[in-house]
């Protein structure tokens, strides 16, 4: 056995941060405090603009290509879930590429929608950077789906966390410390992935951040 990086920094800064984010958006719209959740959406925006473009020009396990097998795939991984095995995985599994994607596509949903969401009928003056384009009652539409689709994100999250917990009783695969610190204790003859610079990283996002700043002042 010997540890091999299978996340690079990117990724990892990326997970916790969109932790983070979606954490502080929740808490926000709480106490409505909705000029800072529209600015954390803002950056939850930069985030999967990133992630995104690293998921096809970054590190070998950032790459959908590397992560995302068939369904059937999936399926048949889930079927073995209650098997003790050695943890031979390098980044995510057929099964956990779908979920990263299924979770992608949601926020992608939350932060589009966000962008034209209001809260004045709710006796708010918030407005999205972009309901000017969209119109009252189209936007008054967008932000019922705002919410439905964070329900959505919630159920997700805790399907992931229950996927975590049954990978650490059933198979006593920890998937959290990886993620944590880049590395994963493998068999010597697993070859060990491409890691890109993370110089290219921070390109790609200071490029989305350029992108989102464009979009909402738009």
């Amino acid at each position: 056995m010997r540890r091999i990086k299978v996340w690079d920094l990117p990724v990892r800064l990326f997970h916790w941060l969109l932790v983070a984010l979606i954490l502080a958006a929740w808490v926000t719209q709480y106490l409505n405090r909705m000029t800072l959740h529209v600015w954390i959406g803002e950056w939850i925006l930069t985030l999967l603009l990133f992630r995104v473009v690293w998921g096809f020009i970054g590190s070998d396990t950032a790459r959908f290509s590397w992560f995302l097998r068939s369904p059937l795939a999936a399926l048949r991984h889930l079927a073995h879930l209650g098997r003790r095995e050695p943890d031979r995985e390098i980044g995510h599994n057929a099964a956990g590429g779908w979920m990263v994607l299924v979770m992608l596509a949601l926020i992608g949903i939350q932060v589009g929608t966000g962008l034209c969401a209001n809260d004045l009928d709710d006796g708010g003056d918030t407005e999205g950077p972009l309901m000017h384009l969209v119109g009252k009652d189209r936007s008054d539409w967008l932000t019922h789906i705002h919410g439905l689709n964070f329900t959505a994100i919630e159920a997700v999250i805790v399907l992931h966390v229950l996927a975590i917990v049954a990978y650490a009783v059933l198979k006593r695969h920890n998937l959290v410390r990886p993620m944590v610190t880049g590395t994963k204790l493998l068999p010597a003859d697993v070859a060990a992935p491409r890691v890109v610079n993370p110089v290219w990283a921070l390109v790609v996002l200071a490029a989305a951040f350029g992108a989102v700043v464009w979009v909402v002042k738009s």
